[in-house]
């Protein structure tokens, strides 16, 4: 018996055999293939071929220059001509086709759950086999209801199930009723899952189904709606690790699945985007703004929005610049979710979102936008700004204004003015990136300043909603440096709005972004305003503030990337205290209450910041001013004598129990005596600092040891004793600045008066050349003192008149 493979019967082969209900009769069978045939033709000899084999034989016996005979009776042939055998053919085509009946009635029975698992495969490979010799085939097998009853074996073994697979994308090849039936029910799900949960064979098999179902259109959406399909083939289409046969298909399927938009936005939501850019860039206008406010309302990562950017923002301002309400209102949508990242918003700048955004905001009257869409357009501007892009060379218009030009911030600050909180706490964001900037926070200074908006802005401080109250403190924290008098104004004006501040930086919430600014912005408000000063400890400030201080050091209070710049404003917000001493006797018993020295000299420690020990050493020499004012000066002993400096020097005798350079009961609490805080030797530590600011203002800190109205001699000694000659000598010799050379020479001039020291460091060369750079490059008030310096080392004869006397410094 023979059987059907690539559309003929083998006779050699038994894989249906059990299928067979009529036998091949002879006649049927072409001599040279022993295969039935499905077109023959007789030969002159009267002998009958399958048409291509015979001229195959004739093709041969040509090329290989051999007689031509008849490969069956091997007489010579004259001809070759080929007469048709339609007789023949026609009985072999009835034959199949009652053959085909009577087989698929056997296979129908074996397809099912009971019969054993090798006559259900035997049967699919015969439904398989007649389904590829003819489009006809595959009508019947879905006549005789042949695709349920295969679909139901996909619940079956695994090799019935792959074989099941197998057999159904034949019975859907060219044939669109056929997928239909196989689409129907469960079935498309049912394949799916193959998708993830089956082996490789099973998967395979069950990709080129889908993919064979979804070549019919009216497929797509269907397909598209079982739950998870589109994300598992977006997943097997960019897999690394499923074999070329799987990654090919699941790239075709979807492919064929993009022609439905409900699929081409899951595939969107899924991370494959170019379906629905593509739609939005060659699609109808309804398609496009389909697409694009679609686009507005999908979560997108970083770089997706660089893609999208690059793909179609341009094309999203055109729409935003012409289309109608709608469309602007989908390209703002859109726009909105890609301009949230810094590198797609500077494409976004590059592709001219600007001037269509300011027009957008500014435009009144039957043009302008609803302010639902204002507010849409203030949070992309908000979001374009904070990409930190070089603004101040951004031209708008024509004539040529920037967003920092004067007339554009004016505009900003009327809306913020006039609009409501979801739009004024997108503006002040605006204004926060812009003030940000080192290269145009002048310019949008300069500009604030001229509106005279500082009052209307700092209201604010007191909006209820968090995230405008957090905009409003970010902003005015940035402009502070440079406005810092007329905030003070303001403030003064309405206390309740610096009451509103303190309560921020009260706050028991962790250390927030909201809270750094408050207090950057309240510490950079003149030092020296007593008023602001005494209105913050009516507030409880002083008092909150010195308990965070401590909770943070102590590591009570921790925070993330906000606990420097917190720590550092509510340093600089303790030392405004400082600077007022000589004004109120007030203010001195707060200093003496919340114990400032022991406070400031803790923060001198070397892993607190820069900015930190610069405010607490500066805090420390307006404390230590007062030492002298506050201790009760006692009688002067009788002095000693003083030897070597190196290792040490001999000590003035002092009265027992009274401080060396006070000539006083001292204290660090209630005179704010450096020798008793204990805080000399930190602030020679920080002599040894590449920060000049912060050795400027140690430095000055140590000075107060050496002048008048205190014990010069002893603050020497005591510098002496905390080994901080050398550190300032050496700051003198380094000469790194100005404002640095003046300090150390007026400090080596003090300590130079000692003879025993001056007779040490006379030979020092480096000192020497020091000083008389100093004298001769020095200011007025600088070569002074060096002269006075260089006098007591003897470069100086002690007659020299060059300068007047100006006395002691």
């Amino acid at each position: 018996m023979a059987e059907v493979q690539d559309g003929h019967y083998d006779s050699t082969s038994q894989s249906t055999e059990s299928l067979r209900v009529e036998p091949i009769y002879e006649s049927f069978l072409c001599p040279l293939t022993k295969q039935v045939m499905r077109d023959p033709v007789t030969i002159e000899s009267g002998a009958t071929f399958e048409r291509e084999a015979i001229l195959k034989w004739f093709n041969e016996c040509h090329s290989n220059g051999r007689r031509l005979v008849c490969p069956v009776t091997r007489k010579e042939l004259s001809s070759t001509e080929l007469n048709p055998s339609i007789a023949l053919r026609n009985t072999i085509d009835e034959w199949m086709n009652r053959n085909e009946v009577a087989k698929l009635d056997v296979a129908r029975k074996s397809l099912t759950s009971e019969s054993t698992e090798s006559d259900i495969l035997q049967a699919l490979q015969y439904v398989s086999e007649i389904c590829q010799r003819s489009r006809s085939s595959r009508h019947v097998v879905r006549k005789d209801g042949l695709i349920s009853m295969i679909a139901d074996l996909l619940k079956n073994s695994t090799k019935v199930r792959q074989k099941a697979l197998e057999t159904l994308r034949v019975i859907a090849k060219d044939d669109n009723d056929n997928k239909i039936e196989i689409a129907a029910g469960d079935n498309i799900r049912t394949i799916v899952k193959f998708l993830s949960h089956g082996q490789i064979q099973e998967k395979e098999q069950a990709v080129c189904l889908l993919y064979e179902l979804s070549e019919y259109k009216a497929l797509s959406e269907k397909i598209g709606n079982v739950s998870g399909a589109i994300l598992i083939l977006v997943g097997l289409s960019s897999s690394k690790v499923e074999n070329l046969l799987i990654v090919d298909r699941a790239e075709k399927t979807l492919e064929n699945l993009e022609n439905c938009e409900k699929n081409v936005r899951q595939m969107a939501e899924n991370g494959r985007l170019q379906p629905l850019l593509r739609l939005l860039l060659e699609g109808s206008l309804e398609t496009q703004l389909s697409m694009a406010a679609y686009l507005g309302e999908l979560v997108l990562s970083n770089d997706v929005k660089v893609f999208v950017a690059q793909t179609a923002g341009r094309t999203l301002v055109n729409i935003m610049k012409k289309g109608n309400r709608e469309a602007r209102e989908a390209a703002l949508k859109a726009l909105n979710q890609i301009s949230s990242y810094d590198t797609s918003a500077k494409i976004l700048i590059e592709a001219g979102i600007l001037p269509p955004l300011i027009t957008d905001l500014f435009t009144v009257g039957s043009n302008q936008l609803p302010m639902r869409l204002k507010e849409v357009a203030a949070t992309i501007l908000a979001n374009v700004v904070a990409s930190g892009a070089r603004f101040e060379s951004i031209p708008l218009d024509h004539n040529r204004q920037t967003l920092v030009s004067e007339d554009i911030v004016h505009n900003l600050l009327h809306l913020i003015s006039n609009t409501g909180p979801a739009i004024e706490c997108k503006l002040l964001q605006v204004l926060v990136g812009l003030t940000d900037s080192s290269t145009t926070v002048q310019n949008m200074v300069d500009a604030i300043k001229s509106s005279g908006a500082i009052v209307s802005l700092i209201q604010f401080v007191e909006a209820p909603q968090r995230e405008l109250r957090m905009a409003s403190i970010k902003l005015l924290n940035n402009i502070s440096p440079y406005m810092g008098q007329e905030l003070a104004d303001a403030f003064r004006g309405n206390f309740s709005q610096l009451s509103s501040l303190v309560r921020v930086i009260a706050e028991n919430n962790g250390i927030s972004e909201e809270q750094a600014a408050a207090a950057g912005l309240v510490a950079n408000l003149p030092l020296q305003d007593l008023v602001l000063t005494r209105r913050l400890l009516q507030d409880g400030a002083f008092a909150t503030i010195v308990s965070k201080l401590i909770r943070i050091r102590q590591g009570e209070i921790r925070g993330g990337r906000f606990v420097n710049p917190f720590l550092e404003g509510l340093v600089r917000i303790v030392s405004r205290i400082t600077f007022v001493l000589d004004d109120d006797p007030d203010i001195v018993a707060v200093a003496r209450e919340y114990n400032l020295t022991a406070l400031f000299t803790d923060l001198l420690q070397m892993n607190s910041s820069d900015t930190v020990q610069i405010v607490s050493a500066t805090a420390l020499e307006n404390l230590s001013h007062q030492s002298k004012h506050l201790t009760k000066i006692l009688p002067a002993p009788n002095p000693g004598l003083c030897f070597s400096i190196f290792p040490c020097l001999s000590q003035k005798s002092v009265a027992t129990g009274v401080c060396r350079v006070h000539h006083g009961v001292c204290s660090a609490r209630e005179s704010f005596c450096l020798l008793e805080g204990k805080a000399v030797e930190k602030l020679v530590a920080c002599l040894d600092n590449n920060n000049e600011k912060l050795v400027e203002a140690a430095l000055a800190a140590l000075s107060t040891l050496l002048e008048d109205g205190v014990d010069i001699d002893q603050g020497v000694m005591v510098l002496c004793d905390a080994e901080g000659i050398n550190p300032i000598l050496e700051v003198l010799c380094e000469n790194r600045s100005e404002a640095l050379r003046q300090r150390a020479v007026w400090a080596v001039e003090r300590i130079l008066r000692m003879d025993e020291i001056a007779y040490e460091i006379s030979g020092n060369q480096n000192v020497g050349t020091a000083l008389v750079e100093a004298f001769r490059h020095g200011d007025y008030r600088t070569r002074q003192v060096a002269e006075r310096a260089l006098k007591h080392v003897d470069k100086l004869p002690n007659f020299s008149g060059i300068f007047s006397k100006m006395g002691a410094q």
